[in-house]
């Protein structure tokens, strides 16, 4: 049996409100203007108004003050400290909020009015001993501004299964582990004296002369990879020592399918079958399926049969695949599965924000995220020199077997892609209803743009974890940002989902964000614009693709000459016979 061997990508190396006082040197509490969606008003009266003391007054004065601003506004009831609470009869935008509230200053009877907001439980610094060191985590150039996410989920709930090297025992990464498998078949690659059984331990991946994995291969010790990256996803926190992990509220399900040589294909391809929740013969079902599956490996060659139809099972099943970019300094098209549709591919910045040397580019990537360097990219292949510059995680001193636990710094967009796995995570955690797909649209839709250069493309932009879980977690400002209803793309035919804008000041921004969810079986076919109020026409996607199954991508579009309030509309022309599809939804982020 011939198997592609398939390699690991990594080298060593709301606010709380003060109570207030009836007294009118408390003015400065009037000045508070609505931020956010508010649904209620908190209106302390004077004491000398009659509203201060009768409800049925301050139930007058509200409903009539409501209507002068054409809203609706009623007594709700008297807090503790006398003032009244006014609900707007359900969300309200900040501006219509505004118009309210504004009635209400007017009123010389009112000391003060602002809005009812909200108060989250406050996150503080981890106190994991080496905390300070994981800078991808945490600092304002380039880190993944994770702490920002805590306030609101951690990852509970939610599996993430690392299809990697298996795990092997580290006291930090212990407590969020749950049952895995090892697909590794052929026992002198697994070196557990067995093929597949349901022990994912790390038996280690060293080789131990040149040659010995094929021509050109070199001995090697142990990775530990796939520990490695579980720590960086879901390490314990706040327990006193080592790391912390990105959502150290999830779970890690280590699956196993890289051992001595690397790993095959169609071990690959069971693990993720069986990782998201499918059969496979003879394998026992999977008590805890992921939600999340990182696979920080892969090999030279574009995405095979056999690896787009697991991936795109996986996520009908509901499962968000994360896959490294590859770390060859090449074009990420010619990489699998760096190179497969339905998966978000993940490129490697370095502690400045820009593309690690080693990492791949191109269209194909979908965001970057840390996975930083060990050396400088003038410095001697092989040699460690900055590893402040890496990212640190969990790992073992054993050179073939394991030894004792300890933390090691390593570069690789194996280390990027587990940053968005765990993000993922606390998406999943933070709205259990997100879909694979828009999970993807949210994590490319609220990146920020890399603050270094990156020849060859890094996609979207370098991934945030606190913007991407608050917009994934408030509720939209205004109503009609997206269209779920589904719209048939018939051949030779064209289609326009409309989404009717409201609430929104002036033009719309240079940086307009359209996320497209299409389902074609050939996007060569089709040619996709997007349709200002106006009329003005924007192309996204003209005809390229050839037979690639599905758009499934967000577009920034310079719309800053046309106004933002009205009809915009996705048109769809299907160009061709013989494959059609639909619009499973699109959306737009002003």
């Amino acid at each position: 049996m011939v198997a592609m061997s398939v390699t690991l990508l990594a080298g060593s190396a709301t606010a709380s409100v003060a109570l207030a006082t009836e007294n009118p040197a408390a003015a400065p509490a009037a000045t508070v203007a609505p931020t956010a969606p508010v649904e209620n008003l908190i209106v302390g009266y004077k004491s000398s108004a009659t509203e201060a003391s009768s409800n049925t007054a301050a139930a007058d004065d509200a409903a009539a003050k409501g209507k002068k601003a054409g809203k609706k506004a009623k007594f709700d009831r008297r807090l503790g400290t006398g003032a009244a609470l006014v609900n707007l009869g359900g969300t309200v935008a900040p501006a219509a909020a505004a118009d309210v509230m504004a009635q209400f200053r007017a009123d010389p009877d009112v000391a003060y009015v602002e809005p009812d907001t909200r108060a989250y439980a406050q996150a503080v610094t981890p106190n994991d001993t080496e905390y300070a060191k994981q800078w991808d985590l945490f600092e304002p150039t380039a880190g993944m501004n994770v702490p920002g996410a805590w306030d609101k989920t951690t990852g509970s709930g939610v599996t993430v299964a690392v299809i990697d090297t298996g795990y092997v025992a580290h006291s930090d990464v212990a407590p969020n582990i749950v049952s895995g498998y090892d697909f590794i078949s052929t026992a002198s690659e697994a070196r557990d004296g067995s093929g597949r059984d349901s022990n994912p331990a790390d038996e280690g991946d060293w080789n131990a002369t040149d040659g010995e994995c094929g021509v050109g291969s070199k001995a090697s010790t142990s990775s530990w990879h796939g520990t490695h990256v579980a720590g960086t996803i879901a390490a314990a926190t706040n327990n006193s020592k080592g790391v912390a992990g990105i959502a150290y509220g999830a779970k890690i399900q280590p699956v196993r399918v890289l051992g001595k040589c690397g790993g095959s294909t169609s071990d690959i391809v069971d693990a993720i079958t069986w990782a998201s929740g499918g059969s496979v013969a003879g394998v026992p079902a999977n008590a805890t399926p992921a939600k999340v599956i990182n696979m920080s490996l892969g090999g030279p060659g574009a995405c095979g049969t056999s690896y787009q139809n697991a991936i795109n099972s996986a996520v009908a099943r509901g499962t968000t695949v994360v896959v490294a970019a590859g770390n060859s300094n090449a074009n990420a098209s010619g990489y699998s599965p760096a190179s497969c549709n339905n998966v978000i591919n993940v490129a490697s910045t370095n502690r400045a924000g820009e593309r690690s040397y080693y990492s791949n580019y191109g269209t194909i990537i979908d965001i970057a995220a840390p996975g930083g360097e060990t050396r400088r990219a003038t410095d001697t292949p092989g040699t460690v020199t900055t590893p402040e510059n890496a990212i640190l995680s969990t790992l073992n001193a054993g050179t073939t077997t394991p030894g004792a636990e300890i933390y090691k710094p390593y570069q690789g967009t194996s280390m990027a892609a587990p940053h968005v796995a765990g993000l993922a995570a606390l998406l999943k955690s933070a709205n259990t209803s997100l879909t694979p797909a828009q999970i993807e649209t949210a994590i490319k839709a609220n990146s920020r743009p890399l603050p270094g250069t990156c020849t060859g493309g890094c996609g979207a932009g370098l991934a945030d974890a606190a913007a991407t879980v608050a917009a994934v977690t408030s509720t939209p400002p205004t109503s009609g940002r997206e269209n779920t209803t589904d719209y048939t793309i018939a051949d030779n035919s064209t289609v326009e989902s409309p989404i009717t804008v409201t609430g929104v000041t002036g033009n719309a921004p240079a940086t307009l964000k359209v996320g497209v969810n299409i389902v074609h079986t050939y996007i060569g076919d089709l040619k996709v614009d997007l349709i200002a109020p106006d009329g003005s026409v924007y192309n996204l996607h003209n005809r390229s693709g050839s037979g690639t199954d599905n758009i499934n991508q967000v577009y920034t579009v310079n719309a800053s000459s046309e106004v933002a309030n009205g009809t915009w509309k996705l048109r769809v022309n299907d160009n061709a016979g013989g494959d059609t599809g639909k619009i499973d939804s699109w959306n737009l982020t002003f």
